[in-house]
Parts: structure tokens; C-alpha cells; sequence
């Protein structure tokens, strides 16, 4: 606590949510995945898949706004609190850009920032990009402030919460309380060598590999919790989505329509398909289960209910500032209390030398112990 009885969040004196960003109209979407699939050599037929994808929701990915309900919702939560600390918006491949942001930052004096990425797991894609978009962005905007990227959050009570009350809601929806329902957690695909070098060797980073154990830990922890809330062992998986890669290229598997027509084959009739990779309904979402694979369950004969995500639920934002909190104090010198859920421990503050490479070569990047 400061002075004032409030909590304190020096060193810092702003907070930047980081994501990837989406289109907002239809004529901005093939710009958006040209920005986003830039020398990764993804199939052209493939980009115009995705892009389909988009128009089915008029053009307009929902990611932007979830996150500006998420800031109002941070804004809120620092008020009540007696936080004052400002919530900026940056993002990596639409509007807000994160240079434009670092420069507004730049501009209202900003000097040091806490910065919380909307993914909560370790691999390139979906931490170290992060990382190397911000040296990035800092490259190109004087006087851009100092900035520390917040820890991990996968197995962050205020993750993991949410997601065991959001699989028990789902349960409810189908016959007898979902009695016999198998739990299907899913998340984003990546490549298998992305994911055997997702993590660390350095012994002060997150352990190598890094991203399917996550998965795995959160898996099995939220299937735990629902069995001790429902008194029944309901069997799950951990399947994936959203496969952008050139078709030579292994990715992580089985993908959820596969892993849907397995289960119809062994007869399996009721599911949850529990979407424990993303933080909000962002196009992942919407589409790849709440479309496609909801098609697929319905054609095999199965009922599926769709169990929801953090997006705004009063424990996720309060985990953010808690989070804030955490690092705040461990630049303080002081040794804060880290909550961690499951088989893994905390991650660390700062990622370890080495961590999640960039599968195309090294590149510079923010917030690591090789920065």
C-alpha cells in the first residue's frame, strides 16, 4: 500500500494491453492478414479461406472491441481499487498500431508501463512475437517509455476460475446436467517445432517445452475442479484449431473436427468444447468452434455446447491488476505472493535468455533476460 492506503503500483505509471488485433470492415480485412502472414510463406488459398471467414461476420473480427470492454472494464476495476493508473490499447497487426500507441504514451509522459499481452501461454506466436514487436515499436518511437511485459498467466486463479464455472455452465445446458459429456479443451494450433521450442533452457525461464504442458496443466486442473463441483469424472482432451501452416508442415494435433468424428466413432454423444486457449470470443472462436465445429457435431449426431471464455468476468480483471500489482512490488526489491494453479508454478517475471525463438532466425526482442 502507498500513503494513501491505496495499492501501489510504483514503478510504473501506465498500463499498455498488448494484442493482435482485427479488422473492422470488410475492406480491411486482406490488408489485416497481409500484415499478419508477412514473410511466412502461408498458401494464397489459404489467406482467402480465412478471409471468408470474416465476411460470415460482416467483415469485422470481434477482438477490437473485446478488448476496448476489457480496458473499460480495468478502468473501472483500478478506480474502485484507487489505482491510478491510465490503460492504453496497443496492437500488433491493425489499428491501434502499437507504435502509434507508444508514441501517444511518448507524448503524455509516460516513462515506465506494465504491459499485459491477451494470451496467456509460452511459444513464439504467442509471447515472444509479442516481444519482438515491442523492441520493435520502441525502435522507431523517441522518448518511448520503459516497458516490462507481465508474466504468464495460464494457471492464474482469475484464468482458471472462469474457465471451471464457464465448463459447469455448459454442462447444465445439455441432458441430465451433462452426466456423460466428455470435455474437449482446445486451442490454437501452432507448428510442432514452435512448440518443442516454446519455454526455456535457462533454469530462471518457463521449462522447455512449454506450450502443450501448459495446455495440459490447465486442462487437467479445470477438469478437476468440475469433477469436485459435479462429484463426477468427466473423461477430456486437449485437441487444436486454427491450422494456418503450409500443409508440409506439422502442426500440433488432432484438430477439433477430427477429434469430433473419433469420439462419434467410439460413441461418444454429449460435449464441451472448452475454448482454453483464448482469453475473449475473438475469430478463433466464433468460427472455428462456435461454427465449424458445432456444424461438425451436429452432422455426427453429437450435442455440443460451447463453454465461454474470460472475456470481462470480474476475476479475469482483477487477475490483470493483480498482476500489475506483482511486478510493481518485484521492482520494488519486495517478494510478492505469485498465485499458480495446477502441476506448473509461477512463470517468471522476466523470460528467460533463449525463450520461444523466432522459428525463422533471431531477432531482437523486449523483455527477456537476452534483451
Amino acid at each position: 500500500m502507498n500513503p494513501a492506503g491505496h495499492p501501489d503500483v510504483k514503478p510504473y505509471d501506465a498500463l499498455l494491453v498488448l494484442s493482435f488485433g482485427g479488422p473492422e470492415k470488410p475492406e480491411d480485412v486482406v490488408p489485416f492478414l497481409e500484415n499478419v502472414t508477412r514473410g511466412r510463406g502461408i498458401p494464397r488459398e489459404r489467406l482467402e479461406q480465412v478471409g471468408e471467414h470474416y465476411f460470415l461476420f460482416g467483415g469485422k473480427s470481434p477482438i477490437n472491441d473485446q478488448n476496448r470492454a476489457l480496458i473499460a472494464a480495468l478502468e473501472k476495476d483500478f478506480a474502485d481499487q484507487g489505482i491510478d493508473l491510465p490503460v492504453y490499447f496497443g496492437n500488433r497487426n491493425w489499428d491501434p498500431y502499437l507504435a502509434d500507441t507508444l508514441a501517444r504514451m511518448a507524448a503524455d509522459g509516460v516513462e515506465r508501463a506494465a504491459v499485459f499481452a491477451t494470451s496467456a501461454y509460452s511459444s513464439w506466436s504467442s509471447c515472444r512475437q509479442y516481444r519482438e514487436n515491442l523492441w520493435d515499436a520502441v525502435e522507431e518511437t523517441p522518448g518511448a517509455p520503459r516497458l516490462d511485459k507481465l508474466r504468464q498467466y495460464y494457471n492464474h486463479p482469475g484464468f482458471i476460475e472462469p474457465a471451471v464455472d464457464a465448463c459447469l455452465a455448459a454442462l447444465e445446458q445439455l441432458p441430465d446436467n451433462g452426466d456423460a459429456a466428455r470435455l474437449v479443451f482446445v486451442t490454437h494450433s501452432i507448428p510442432t517445432a514452435m512448440a518443442d521450442t516454446s519455454g526455456s533452457e535457462d533454469p530462471l525461464g518457463q521449462r522447455r517445452p512449454a506450450y502443450v504442458p501448459q495446455h495440459r496443466s490447465v486442462a487437467d486442473e479445470v477438469a478437476a475442479r468440475v469433477r469436485v463441483a459435479t462429484g463426477r469424472t468427466h473423461r477430456h482432451d486437449l485437441v487444436y484449431c486454427s491450422r494456418s501452416g503450409a500443409p508440409s508442415t506439422p502442426w500440433l494435433e488432432p484438430d477439433v473436427n477430427d477429434h469430433l468424428e473419433e469420439l462419434a466413432s467410439d460413441g461418444v454423444t454429449r460435449v464441451v468444447l472448452a475454448p482454453i486457449g483464448f482469453v475473449s470470443d475473438h475469430m478463433e472462436v466464433i468460427y472455428d468452434l462456435d461454427t465449424e465445429a458445432l456444424e461438425t457435431a451436429e452432422k455426427l449426431g453429437i450435442q455440443a455446447v460451447r463453454a465461454a471464455t474470460a472475456g470481462v468476468d470480474e476475476r479475469f480483471v482483477a487477475m490483470v491488476r493483480d498482476l500489475v500489482l506483482e511486478r510493481a512490488a518485484a521492482e520494488r526489491g519486495e517478494e510478492p505472493e505469485r498465485p499458480a494453479v495446477g502441476a506448473l508454478p509461477p512463470g517468471p517475471h522476466i523470460c528467460g535468455a533463449g525463450c520461444c525463438p523466432n522459428p525463422r532466425g533471431p531477432r531482437p526482442a523486449l523483455c527477456g533476460r537476452d534483451s
